[in-house]
């Protein structure tokens, strides 16, 4: 594939912030320590009673900060209409806008050209599934009919939506696996196109009964950690939280004086158009949505120096992203450094492709490549230079590229880049 010509090329779009929620805590600060340190945040969890399910692991996030609930609460939220996956979105929105200079809370009227691009898959079912239980169980006077307000998928990105004052569009995209990636990426067309001048960008996924069954029903969650691309691996682990990314114009970045954390530079999307939960075997969908991404960059699959892979930890998926990468990168697909973060804080479902993304741009920006747990090594049939154990220096690394695939073989990728001027 021939790269696009500067004559052709999008004005440029900027990582400003970042925001991020999981189950290593509050904060990209704990995100980034954890996959550093290859200790996973995936185990034993108490959100609901899950003894009468086949697993018991999932990567749960702590309580919230008192500090964080008291600034919701201050700022006139009513907390206790607010579902976990909104909680979540608020905090990832609220670190992403603080460390992109700018405001909680954009002033009326200034949130006119701030728009915000959601993916979730579940919104607030938790606090349905808990409305539902007391409901049956007879405690009906207890059960709160304001615990659904923010039952609906669009639940998190709207919360966002009306805690910062953003005044454009506001979409969520509700695409199993994919849905993060593809808001992004809705988002990036919006800044691209100047429809918007500030997009929040990202995801939200609480963890909930109705995923954690019918994950472990379709027998595919470990029993462990999962251990993506690994031999002997046996599933996924599921996972909870959010992610926000913060875009602008770079031009209009470094007119106010700031470096860009990194680039977004393209996106891509398919569909493998083939089963309701199996992706395509010979993982055509997935490169077709990679080497998509990068055309929209207008770079080469020979100037990738890294990947953050769906890498799920199921059988079929990893063998199919295996197959995807050998045919967007040929002989370079098992040299390429990769990334497996679902090993770590498992698989935020919705909002997957979201914390990913940050991952990626936090990998570009520290210059290093977070490792997976080891002992053992890739699985001799899809032999990804999986990075383990030790984090891996990238300090010439330029350009990272994030995967997502999802149920009904929607598959998306994100492109991103190290600002040439970081480190001058």
């Amino acid at each position: 594939m021939e790269p696009r010509s500067a004559a052709a090329s999008p004005r440029p779009v900027a990582v400003a912030g970042i925001g991020a929620v999981s189950g290593f805590g509050w904060g990209v600060a704990p995100l980034w320590d954890g996959l550093r340190a290859a200790r996973t945040a995936i185990g034993p969890f108490r959100r609901f009673d899950h003894r009468g399910h086949r697993t018991h692991v999932a990567a749960e996030v702590p309580p919230p900060p008192p500090a964080f609930l008291a600034r919701l609460r201050a700022a006139g939220e009513n907390v206790r209409r607010l579902s976990l996956a909104d909680l979540f979105a608020l905090h990832a929105a609220e670190e992403a806008l603080a460390g992109a200079g700018l405001p909680p809370r954009f002033a009326a009227g200034a949130g006119a050209e701030v728009g915000v691009f959601f993916g979730s898959s579940t919104g607030g079912m938790w606090e349905s599934e808990l409305f539902l239980a007391g409901w049956f169980a007879g405690r009906r006077r207890q059960a709160r009919l304001g615990s659904l307000v923010s039952q609906q998928v669009n639940g998190p990105g709207d919360a966002v939506a009306r805690h910062a004052g953003a005044g454009g569009p506001v979409a969520t995209l509700s695409s199993a696996c994919a849905s993060g990636a593809l808001a992004i990426a809705a988002a990036l067309d919006a800044v691209r196109s100047g429809e918007v001048e500030i997009a929040l960008a990202g995801g939200s996924d609480s963890l909930c009964q109705l995923t954690y069954a019918g994950f472990n029903s379709l027998r595919a969650v470990d029993e462990a950690p999962c251990r993506p691309f690994r031999a002997g691996r046996q599933g996924l682990s599921i996972g909870e939280g959010a992610a926000v990314l913060v875009l602008v114009p770079l031009a209009a970045l470094l007119a106010a004086g700031r470096q860009p954390l990194a680039v977004l530079a393209g996106a891509g999307s398919s569909c493998d158009a083939l089963h309701m939960t199996a992706p395509d075997p010979s993982g055509a969908g997935a490169a077709a949505a990679l080497a998509a991404a990068l055309a929209d960059a207008g770079l080469s699959a020979d100037e990738v120096d890294a990947i953050n892979a769906h890498g799920t930890g199921t059988p079929l998926n990893d063998a199919a992203e295996w197959g995807a990468l050998r045919q967007v990168f040929g002989a370079r697909a098992g040299r390429i450094p990769l990334a497996a973060t679902k090993a770590l804080v498992g698989h935020l479902l919705g909002s997957a492709g979201a914390l990913e993304a940050v991952v990626t741009v936090l990998c570009l920006d520290r210059g290093e490549v977070h490792p997976a747990p080891g002992p053992s090594g890739p699985d001799a049939e899809s032999p990804v230079a999986l990075v383990l154990d030790r984090p891996l220096p990238l300090p010439a690394g330029r350009v990272a590229a994030s995967s997502s695939l999802a149920f009904g073989g929607a598959n998306a990728a994100l492109v991103f880049t190290r600002w040439a001027g970081a480190g001058a």
